[in-house]
C-alpha cells in the first residue's frame, strides 16, 4: 500500500498539467465563430478562422501579392471581387497559446528552499507555446458580413475563403500569384 501512494506522489509530483489548450481545428482546418468568442480583444463579428503556421507577415504578403495592393488597404477593408460581386475582407493575427503547470518542478523547489533554503527552478514552474491564427471577415457592399450563415451567399464565400486558406498555405513563393488568374 506504502509502495502504491509513493507511486501515485511521484507521477503527480512530476506531472505537467495543462491550464490553457489552443483551439487545433483538426475536423475542417478552419472555424467560423464571432471573434470575441476566439480571443476578447477581436471585433465580436462572425469570422472565419485557421491556424497559420508561416512566419509573421506573411498573409500581408501574400494578399498585398495576389491583389496587387501595393501595401494600400492590405489586411483593412481589402477590395476584392468574388463572382462579380464586391466585398471587403480584413484579417487579424491573433495568438492562443498552450500553457502548462510543472507540478513536479514546484514540488522540488518547496524541499530544497526548505532544506537548503535556495530555489533551482523558479523560472520553470510553467511553460507555454504560442499558436498563431489568421481571422478574416468579409463585408458586402452593404456592409453585411457575409459570414452568417443567413446571407444568400454565405456558401460561396466559405468555398472561397477555403481556396484563399489552401492557397496561402500550399505558395511559398507569392510571385507565383501574379501569373494566376484572379478570382
Amino acid at each position: 500500500m506504502k509502495n502504491l501512494i509513493a507511486i501515485a506522489l511521484l507521477i503527480v509530483a512530476t506531472s505537467c498539467i495543462p491550464y490553457k489548450i489552443a483551439p487545433k481545428f483538426k475536423d475542417k482546418g478552419y472555424k467560423i465563430v464571432r471573434g470575441q468568442k476566439f480571443k476578447r480583444t477581436l471585433p465580436n463579428e462572425t469570422s472565419y478562422i485557421f491556424k497559420d503556421p508561416k512566419d509573421a507577415n506573411e498573409f500581408y504578403n501574400y494578399l498585398n501579392t495576389k491583389y496587387s495592393l501595393n501595401h494600400t488597404n492590405v489586411g483593412l477593408n481589402t477590395p476584392i471581387t468574388i463572382e462579380n460581386n464586391k466585398y471587403t475582407l480584413s484579417y487579424y493575427e491573433a495568438e492562443r497559446s498552450d500553457e502548462i503547470a510543472n507540478i513536479g518542478l514546484v514540488a522540488t523547489d518547496l524541499v530544497l528552499k526548505e532544506k537548503t533554503g535556495i530555489t533551482a527552478f523558479e523560472d520553470n514552474y510553467s511553460s507555454r507555446k504560442g499558436h498563431w491564427y489568421i481571422v478574416i471577415t468579409l463585408h458586402d457592399e452593404n456592409l453585411n458580413n457575409g459570414l452568417l450563415e443567413n446571407h444568400p451567399k454565405y456558401k460561396e464565400l466559405v468555398q472561397f475563403l477555403k481556396k484563399l486558406q489552401k492557397e496561402y498555405l500550399n505558395t511559398f513563393n507569392y510571385e507565383e500569384l501574379l501569373f494566376i488568374k484572379k478570382s
